[in-house]
């Protein structure tokens, strides 16, 4: 049987970011050869090590016909991170968790278990785990970088030094605190050489931990890249769809937590099954608004990293942002909703970015107002949603037929 990895062609998308990164030493050293042959010479150095790995594994007797595995880091201890780090391992993957705290790194070392963030889960016993930075991403074929959005860009800041030919996967859902800059557009401006993709869908951690079928979107310009991902987290249990649209695939992660802060609210009041679907609908033609202005393609809000996120994110009680919104409608402080939770809601952020994007560029959305109302200005949910039911009038589905204002 053909293995995948046959077709997956890492060397070209390394000889690719070749020329990038000769293109970026030409203009910062004004076309000095010596330093554009500097960036041929690392690059063929890491080619040569996959090379290497890649006999190596089909030599031994017990890999026959098999190619070298990839060899990933994945930067973030999170739920997230962690599961997608295990998973990359269960499948073979010479995969490693990259976690900032040294004490936490040797516990993890010793019990295999993320007691903090996954507490009942033991992890793949080939799973490795460093806490220095230059030597989790030092000769890696892919970076997945799983930090929350505040920390993005310094994290991709502190690891350049380091990055020669990997390619950079986001796992991250939510934009940048002030600039509004999605992941991929930091990735492009701290790291303009690399190859880079981002990833999204409705995967909640713990039931990717406990083998429920999930499946999730990664999205890259460059086929390689996506063929990568796919081949190191396929699974059994789990399938990673392709997508070339980039912004939707990442819109549709970071928007999505806005909508379940306001489910998990809703819940807190008891509302039915219709006041729950006319949020989960209305929440779409948001998400698909706010999309398109932005160059996605609408159609995209309909795949998993649209509706299926949404609806994940939105119905499950494991969704962080659902739990902050529950907390918030029970009458808690963001600060002590925020404190209870002990981990990143990136919609809180994300809301207040999307309020003042949507204003300055005249995108309808309501509910995301609604909800910046509420967490902000400390206005009274019910009277907030009272008013949210006697907007004007509207068609029902985005883009089919125009609205009446």
């Amino acid at each position: 049987m053909k293995n995948p990895l046959d077709n997956l062609n890492l060397e070209n998308l390394k000889l690719e970011n070749l020329k990038n990164e000769a293109l970026n030493f030409g203009e910062h050293f004004g076309e000095n050869f010596a330093d554009m042959n500097k960036a041929k010479h690392l690059l063929s150095e890491m080619l040569q090590n996959f090379k290497n790995r890649k006999t190596k594994s089909q030599n031994d007797d017990n890999n026959k016909g098999l190619t070298a595995p990839l060899s990933l880091v994945f930067l973030g201890g999170g739920s997230f991170g962690t599961a997608m780090a295990n998973l990359a391992s269960r499948n073979g993957c010479d995969s490693t968790l990259w976690v900032r705290d040294k004490n936490t790194v040797k516990t993890m070392q010793k019990t295999h278990v993320n007691k903090k963030y996954l507490p009942d889960f033991k992890l793949d016993k080939r799973l490795k785990f460093e806490h220095d930075l230059e030597k989790a991403v030092k000769g890696k074929d892919l970076v997945f970088v799983a930090i929350p959005s505040l920390a993005f860009r310094e994290t991709l800041q502190k690891i350049a030094p380091f990055i020669t030919s990997q390619v950079i996967i986001s796992l991250t859902k939510g934009m940048e605190k002030d600039t509004f800059a999605l992941m991929s557009e930091i990735i492009q401006q701290e790291l303009p050489q690399v190859a880079f993709g981002v990833m999204s869908g409705p995967n909640l951690a713990k039931e990717i931990m406990n083998n429920m079928p999930s499946a999730t979107v990664i999205a890259s310009d460059n086929e390689a890249v996506r063929h990568a991902v796919q081949v190191a987290l396929h699974g059994a249990f789990f399938r990673v769809f392709g997508s070339d649209d980039v912004v939707g695939v990442e819109l549709g992660g970071a928007l999505k937590n806005i909508y379940a802060i306001a489910m998990g609210m809703a819940q807190a009041y008891d509302v039915g099954e219709n006041t729950k679907a006319m949020l989960l609908t209305r929440a779409l033609a948001e998400m698909s608004r706010f999309g398109v202005q932005a160059g996605a393609n609408p159609l995209t809000f309909l795949g998993l990293s649209g509706v299926g996120d949404l609806y994940a994110t939105c119905a499950s009680p494991l969704s962080r942002n659902y739990q902050v919104g529950n907390m918030l409608g029970k009458g808690l402080s963001l600060e002590q909703a925020v404190k209870k939770l002990g981990q990143t809601a990136e919609g809180i952020n994300t809301i207040q970015q999307v309020h003042e994007k949507s204003i300055k560029n005249g995108i309808y959305m309501p509910i995301t107002h609604a909800l910046y109302d509420v967490i902000f200005n400390q206005q009274a949910p019910f009277g907030v949603a009272l008013e949210l039911m006697e907007k004007g009038f509207r068609s029902d589905v985005e883009f089919v037929m125009p609205h009446d204002n």
